[in-house]
């Protein structure tokens, strides 16, 4: 999947007609990406505004006729998709997303620099100290003086319209996602739900998305944890 025309290019995306400005972004090349979840392309994208350079990883194939394709804005999380932290659910969401992506095709948009909903590995991780001490992921980053959700999807917008994403299906748990898209300019026709089952280590964590920010779980499949044994990622 290309930058419809913009590849190498920059772009500054209109404010008008109530959307909001999206930034200025620059392309590189497309490239093969095979994986553990299949056969993708791949092309890294810079936020000419922030420095931020994220990755489009894309199924070669074309939605079935007459469907939007699927999208998936996913927030760098390094403790979850690399190391496969329990702590969240991020890590799993990613590998169900593409795994769908592959067979139904569309993009994942790996956006960098969103580390802990946007306020950065350090402070994420001081923000999972204090709440070993008791407080929920939202009263965590209020303790520390900083916003619940600090993420930006200005450049998101910008490198979807870009792609000739312009009507997508949303795979995310999140309104609040659907919501920023809608005033950048994209269409969500869909909301395709993400969730893969809790954890032990992570159904507080999840509740608290679902209560306090409206995240779309239902939280009915859990994984108790069981010491030594090896975790399979989608158990039933």
């Amino acid at each position: 999947m290309t930058s419809s025309g913009h590849q190498n290019g920059h772009h500054q995306g209109a404010a008008g007609n109530g959307h909001v400005a999206h930034h200025p972004v620059s392309a590189g090349p497309v490239v093969q990406l095979p994986t553990a979840f299949g056969e993708f392309v791949t092309q890294a994208w810079t936020d000419l505004v922030t420095g931020a350079e994220h990755l489009a990883v894309s199924s070669p194939n074309a939605p079935k006729e007459g469907t939007a394709p699927l999208v998936r804005l996913h927030s760098e999380c390094l403790t979850g998709d690399v190391f496969g932290s329990y702590r969240c659910d991020c890590g799993e969401q990613l590998a169900y997303a593409l795994e769908m992506i592959n067979e139904f095709g569309g993009t994942l948009l790996y956006l960098r620099g969103q580390e802990g909903r946007g306020i950065g590995l350090a402070n994420k991780i001081k923000a999972y100290a204090l709440q070993e001490a008791g407080f929920d992921t939202v009263e965590a980053n209020e303790q520390l003086g900083l916003p619940v959700d600090a993420r930006c999807y200005k450049a998101a917008a910008q490198i979807l319209a870009e792609m000739g994403l312009h009507e997508i299906r949303l795979l995310s748990n999140n309104p609040d996602k659907q919501n920023r898209l809608a005033k950048a300019g994209v269409k969500v026709v869909e909301m395709v739900p993400t969730e893969v089952p809790s954890r032990d280590q992570n159904i507080r964590y999840l509740q608290t998305k679902k209560d306090r920010m409206e995240h779309r779980l239902t939280l009915d499949t859990h994984i108790a944890t069981v010491p030594g044994a090896g975790a399979s990622t989608f158990d039933d």
